[in-house]
């Protein structure tokens, strides 16, 4: 692929479309740095449990993320985590992927004063250049500059598949059931919420991931970036419009067929 590359690429989208593997997939083979904003929220809903802090308390709620110092490297253990994620110094890495963190997460992260905290954070990093940012709003939120956005979607029974298998490999007793009810549950707050709810940013390329493989995903999105340098080319440098020739509206143009 040409030395040319969007410097940011934003991948937004519900729990379980695919986009925390998809950007950590991406960022290696372009040499960007992997940064799933999703743990970041994780991470503070985690400190909020462990800290007896009542999740429906927002003013405290966002006083500890204000005040919680969150930390992300690269990993440091061959254990199957992608980066190492600390809180206050301490490896919470698999802690925040328990049920009782994805039961709260939402609610947490739904909290304007949160998302500010961690959004401030999150565009410190990716205005760096040479990052792909997974999450929920950084198409909208943290970087609506970004060169190229994606969002993926997917039915909620196959996004509840993926994280069923993704649990019952930590978590014999998980039940698909629970698991769907828990995604619904997510999705609604997260598409409701007043601050920066979930939803794609006009000029993202909409990817549907519900029959795709992984491989069929970044397939299509190294199809995007490709798009992306050919008009970037054509326009001598100027910025590129958003792949799928709609004059950056967003278009499911491009997606796989």
């Amino acid at each position: 692929m040409p030395d040319i590359l969007p410097r940011t690429i934003a991948i937004d989208g519900p729990a379980g479309s695919g986009k925390s593997t998809l950007a950590q997939r991406l960022a290696g083979r372009l040499g960007f740095l992997y940064f799933d904003t999703g743990v970041m929220y994780r991470a503070v809903t985690w400190a909020v449990l462990t800290q007896g802090v009542e999740v429906a308390n927002e003013s405290a709620v966002t006083a500890l993320a204000e005040r919680v110092r969150i930390d992300l490297r690269p990993a440091s253990i061959s254990d199957g985590r992608q980066l190492d994620i600390l809180v206050d110094g301490q490896d919470v890495t698999w802690a925040i992927r328990s049920p009782e963190v994805e039961a709260h997460v939402s609610p947490v992260s739904a909290y304007p004063g949160v998302r500010r905290a961690m959004s401030r954070l999150q565009r410190e990093i990716g205005l760096r250049g040479r990052v792909v940012m997974a999450g929920r709003d950084i198409g909208t939120v943290v970087l609506p500059e970004a060169d190229l956005k994606i969002y993926l979607e997917a039915s909620a029974e196959a996004r509840a598949e993926r994280r069923f298998h993704e649990q019952r490999a930590r978590d014999p007793q998980t039940r698909y059931a629970d698991v769907l009810t828990g995604l619904q549950a997510r999705d609604r707050i997260d598409s409701t919420r007043s601050h920066a709810p979930l939803r794609p940013a006009q000029d993202a390329v909409m990817l549907d991931t519900t029959t795709l493989d992984i491989e069929e995903v970044e397939a299509a999105v190294l199809r995007l970036i490709q798009e992306w340098q050919r008009n970037y080319l054509a326009l001598d440098g100027a910025p590129p419009e958003t792949p799928g020739g709609d004059g950056g509206r967003g278009s499911d143009a491009n997606a796989p067929r």
